[in-house]
């Protein structure tokens, strides 16, 4: 290709609203553009580069076995109801009417079809297992998109979905999936981070996260510097501690009644922890949220009885709204990803201050387990090992003291909501916790029979029996690993691209377009392309300054430099390094393919 016969726009500044490397070299390189907020389109770089990133994806996945498929973006409201997702999802899901009045959904994920079209054709045993993949547009209205590609509203995903007729054929599934994201990370030049993470609004019980480290990064991960874990902070879990009392003694169990005490103007941990000299560890803190779209049964809960519940068309319900009282240990806080999973919610949120009043019958700052009857109390792991605690007193300026867990409040539930941090303790070994941010660029779950269940998914297996499939789900951003390609590979003057991710491998650039200078350069160019390299000829009318940027900015791999003054010798230059080398003109295109080849056989090992 000739530059004077592509699209090159770069811009000198980055802009305003572009805050991560990505976002302004994507921008300042002119591989996309914005169109709305959240929105952005591909230009001609831009998308060469993004086919790449697709290409290697598609390439590891049809070598693991999976089938690839092309459902539509728009899919019929009707699944969604089936699954029972249709109100649940959230407000990121567009729902579009046709002027017939039919509910149509535009793809924010692909569960619901992919189950409904093997559905359609599965009909024995002897088909399973079957891993099916789509690389395909999404849309999610994100109330902030931000970081360009990174996290707009419309973006390409690579979903996977794989139908098995038992567990040890969906462990088979995953790792094949699993082990295919390692290639094709690996190929792309990513150093990506493994870890544990939380199923979300997909559901499922294993789940596995594909992480780059960036200091922008939406999640923080939770490694373990000795034996190997991993997780995302929303899934991390540590190993448990015993609450201290102010001396640094383990706390020790009382026999004295609960009291009430005064605490005039006093609502803080920290306020309380000097009030009453002594620690947070000694405090259970108390806090209301309200839980959207509750799948977890309530109904032994004498205060939940009447709540509205809405059915779904699998027959299973759900509480639109809920309100539960979450206890746990004073110096620790809740991690709201654990709490919505172990209710089965879409999500949770702290309530707003009319509802913790209403609830707790006392101002914003004093509630407490005991004597708690107007929502479930769920308790954090912590709260069962405290003794002679502090907790709120449902009135206002009071508290009470000498609380025994389990003796004078009984939670509806135990579970793990702790939010764990750097320096907690490994759940395996032992060593202390640190962390980091990272982006995800794949997530993969084992999904069981959540949709296929639901969807009435069946086959007929050897002994002629009906039997529901399990599933697994697998999914790539494609954009996101884009942008975290450039996130890794990127310096002062622009993006570093990989070989293989690179719009061109190598940029020929003589300084003018003219006499001898454009004779080699054509030469260069065309002994190249015949050799299979992707090359650019860069042949517009500009200053040999502007062209170098330009290369730097947009980041070619290999730059091979055209120069009256060098000839019969051409300067060759890789983007990584800081010197070019004088190679003859007539073996510089041996040079070049062989630098190429050998990377790409590198990245592919």
């Amino acid at each position: 290709m000739k530059a004077s016969q592509t699209l090159i726009s770069t811009l000198r500044d980055s802009p305003s609203d572009a805050v991560i490397a990505s976002h302004q070299l994507m921008m300042r390189a002119g591989l996309i553009r914005k169109l709305g907020n959240g929105l952005y389109s591909y230009m001609p770089l831009g998308l060469k580069a993004f086919r790449k990133v697709e290409n290697i994806i598609r390439e590891e996945l049809d070598k693991a076995g999976l089938l690839e498929m092309k459902p539509t973006v728009i899919v019929p409201g009707d699944i969604w109801k089936e699954s029972g997702r249709w109100n649940t999802m959230g407000e990121e899901m567009l729902k579009p009417v046709t002027r017939g009045g039919q509910d149509m959904v535009v793809s924010p994920t692909a569960e619901e079809a992919f189950t409904a079209l093997i559905r359609d054709g599965l009909t024995s045993y002897k088909q399973l297992p079957i891993i099916a993949y789509q690389i395909n547009t999404k849309y999610r209205d994100e109330i902030r998109p931000r970081y360009g590609v990174m996290r707009g509203r419309e973006f390409t995903m690579m979903d996977a979905y794989s139908f098995d007729a038992d567990q040890a054929s969906l462990d088979a599934s995953y790792e094949k999936c699993a082990e295919a994201y390692r290639k094709i990370f690996k190929r792309m030049g990513l150093s990506t981070i493994s870890v544990k993470a939380d199923t979300g609004a997909m559901g499922g019980s294993g789940s596995e996260e594909f992480m780059v480290e960036s200091e922008v990064g939406d999640d923080t991960l939770i490694l373990c510097p000795k034996c190997g874990y991993a997780a995302n902070v929303e899934k991390a879990s540590c190993k448990d501690d015993v609450a201290l009392d102010k001396d640094g003694n383990p706390q020790k169990p009382t026999t004295l009644a609960v009291e009430e005490i005064p605490t005039p103007d006093v609502k803080t941990i920290d306020d309380l922890a000097k009030f009453l000299n002594t620690t947070p560890q000694a405090f259970i803190k108390t806090l209301i949220y309200k839980v959207e779209n509750c799948a977890f049964d309530l109904s032994s809960v004498e205060c939940c009885k009447n709540l509205k519940k809405e059915k779904t068309e699998s027959g299973s319900f759900y509480y639109p709204e809920a309100f539960v009282a979450v206890c746990i240990r004073g110096d620790l806080d809740v991690n709201e990803a654990k709490l919505a999973a172990a209710l089965k919610a879409s999500g949770v949120e702290l309530a707003a201050d009319e509802d913790v009043v209403r609830i707790t019958d006392a101002p914003v700052g004093f509630a407490g387990p005991v004597k708690m009857v107007k929502a479930p109390v769920i308790a954090d792991k912590s709260v069962m090992t405290m003794h002679d605690s502090v907790t709120g007193g449902l009135k206002k300026d009071v508290h009470f003291v000498h609380v025994e867990p389990g003796r004078d409040f009984t939670p509806f539930m135990v579970t793990d909501v702790r939010t764990v941090v750097p320096g907690d303790k490994c759940l395996d070994c032992g060593a202390e916790f640190y962390s980091k941010k990272g982006n995800e660029l794949g997530h993969i779950f084992k999904l069981g029979d959540k949709y296929t269940k639901s969807m009435n998914v069946t086959y007929l297996d050897e002994n002629g029996k009906l039997q529901t499939p399990i599933m697994g789900c697998y999914g790539i951003g494609v954009d996101r690993t884009l942008a975290s390609i450039i996130e890794e590979h990127h310096d002062k003057d622009g993006i570093c691209w990989t070989m293989s991710t690179a719009p061109y491998q190598v940029a020929v650039v003589p300084v003018k377009y003219e006499g001898s200078m454009k004779e080699n350069a054509d030469k260069i160019y065309e002994e190249l392309t015949a050799k299979g390299i992707e090359v650019i000829l860069d042949d517009r009318n500009e200053r040999p300054g502007v062209k170098f940027k330009d290369a730097d900015l947009i980041g070619f791999p290999v730059r091979v430099v055209v120069g009256e003054k060098n000839l019969p010798n051409v300067e060759l230059k890789l983007r990584k390094e800081a010197e070019p080398t004088l190679v003859p003109a007539s073996e510089v295109a041996e040079k070049v393919a062989e630098i190429v080849r050998k990377e790409l056989e590198e990245l592919a090992k």
